[in-house]
């Protein structure tokens, strides 16, 4: 595939959005950290370099190897990525006198650039950065300002190398879109032909190719992910690939059995194994949220490890893992401090002895779902939800017992409904509902009561890395609540968390 963008990552909230955006363009790129520059840049047509929460003045700023890249290839530095350019050319970098945060409007676009043509005089784009370029070597030339800052995007003479001072990926940045384009198109010559069709087809002949006659075995979930990569390895080993599908105990209301029986319905190969009481155990008593993760984590391996024994000569491991569980795992610095353990980034233990195939780790959540559409995946299944691999082991805080998970699927049960009947669930990136470790005093009748409170979560978001608050309806708030208290034995009270991500995370634990 030697047609692809290469994004070096200096720790920006925005890295990810570039990549979303260069996609968009039907371009596969690959995000790598600044200090982890692949050895093999063949397949790289352009190299793209992100912001970062540093200042190019700052002692332990990140700074990057580009003896194998610039002058090879065409190069792009985006805010903090431009200031580094200017910097080791011996241009100016200095505080901004004012931090430049938030909408401007360029006062020039030289429409004789490559980078800038088909941008607008005024156009809008959005600024992030406490520091400005202001002053560059002679051998720049600048090829768009704003009101405040000169320096707004450069070219260096000579070279295929640009810099620019906003944030093109940024959706505020109206025709940010058009330089994307313009540089991976136009510049790095890209071919715009990374469609979920030609994904499904270059998957399935490279699993072929990998995999041979070889026996693999699936956990699936019921989530989308996992069903994706399912249909994709049937497509290349048909029976050969063996799914298994655990009750953990900590499903949704009735989800084993109905997702169960949609998968028989889709031709694949697979095994119910109900093992509540196995995962019960194992988390009896575990009130921290870390622990939960791995004690849940640990029961699925042995689990999942004693029922594929039972297949003969099984050779592979698939898993459902995704481009933001992989980018999530590491960090410009190194391995990254753990927010969370994912439940399929990381290895298995030795004793597995099973090779890996990931067949979706290169795709965001919403190319995974274009490419099951492409598969003729049902979209009831396509449309589901995110849903966390501990399940509704993390939306109970505190220990875990059978009546908790008994309550919160009940309760669950009720919002779920309720958002499909009120035509919302298509609206929602993911919902989900909280048992809190409280209780609080309310009156039933002409009775006091001292129960469970339940909180409510809804979130749009695109792939999980940033998320907001869905702003429901009251209405359909205050029914779902009325519903909750009076059905679910347990619970007199019901809140809506309306925390974004940042600084909120979309699971509680």
């Amino acid at each position: 595939m030697e047609n692809a963008i290469l994004i070096l990552d200096f720790g920006s909230q925005y890295t990810q959005l570039i990549a979303r955006r260069v996609r968009e363009l039907n371009v596969y790129c690959e995000i790598h950290p600044y200090n982890h520059i692949p050895e093999d840049l063949s397949i790289f047509k352009g190299v793209i370099l992100s912001g970062s929460p540093f200042s190019v003045r700052d002692k332990e700023a990140p700074i990057p190897n580009l003896s194998n890249i610039r002058r090879f290839k065409p190069l792009l530095g985006v805010c903090y990525g431009a200031q580094y350019l200017a910097q080791v050319e011996g241009g100016n970098v200095l505080p901004s006198a004012t931090r430049e945060y938030g909408r401007a409007n360029l006062a020039y676009a030289d429409q004789n650039s490559k980078l800038i043509k088909g941008m607008s005089d005024g156009s809008q784009v959005w600024m992030s950065h406490g520091d400005t370029i202001t002053k560059v070597p002679e051998s720049f030339e600048i090829i768009s300002s704003t009101s405040d800052v000169e320096v707004a995007g450069f070219k260096i003479k000579g070279e295929t190398t640009y810099g620019i001072q906003f944030h093109p990926e940024v959706y505020h940045s109206k025709e940010g879109s058009t330089l994307l384009k313009n540089y991976v198109v136009d510049i790095c010559g890209c071919q715009q032909d990374w469609t979920p069709d030609s994904f499904v087809e270059s998957t399935v002949t490279e699993l072929k190719s990998t995999l041979k006659n070889d026996k693999v075995v699936l956990g699936l979930s019921g989530g989308v992910d996992s069903t994706v990569a399912a249909v994709l390895l049937h497509k290349a080993i048909e029976t050969n690939l063996y799914c298994i599908f655990v009750d953990n105990g900590l499903l949704r209301k009735n989800e084993f059995e109905e997702v169960l029986e949609s998968y028989k319905n889709m031709g694949l190969n697979v095994k119910g194994v109900d093992a509540k009481e196995r995962f019960y155990k194992a988390l009896e008593g575990i009130t921290d949220p870390e622990l939960k993760r791995k004690a849940i984590g640990k029961t699925f391996i042995d689990i999942f490890d004693d029922e594929s024994h039972k297949i003969t000569n099984v050779k592979w491991l698939a898993q459902g893992t995704i481009y933001p569980d992989v980018i999530e795992s590491i960090s410009v610095k190194g391995p990254s401090a753990t927010i969370k353990s994912h439940h399929n980034v990381g290895g298995l233990p030795d004793y597995m002895k099973l090779k890996v195939v990931e067949p979706l780790k290169t795709l965001f959540k919403d190319e995974v779902r274009r490419v099951g559409r492409v598969m003729g995946i049902k979209e009831e299944l396509l449309g589901r939800h995110p849903f966390p691999g501990p399940g509704l082991g993390i939306r109970i805080l505190g220990d875990i017992t059978a009546e908790k998970v008994r309550i919160l699927q009940d309760v669950d049960y009720i919002f779920i409904k309720g958002l499909k009947e009120s035509n919302l669930y298509d609206k929602v990136w993911q919902a989900g509902s909280i048992l809190l470790p409280i209780h609080s005093v309310g009156v039933m009748g002409d009775e006091r009561t001292y129960e469970q409170v339940v909180a409510l979560r809804a979130v749009e978001s695109t792939d999980g890395m940033t998320a907001d608050w869905v702003h429901l309806p009251y209405d359909f708030l205050a029914k779902v609540s009325n519903d909750i208290i009076n059905k679910v034995k347990g619970v007199n009270r019901v809140v809506y968390d309306i925390s974004s991500k940042p600084p909120a995370t979309i699971e509680w634990e």
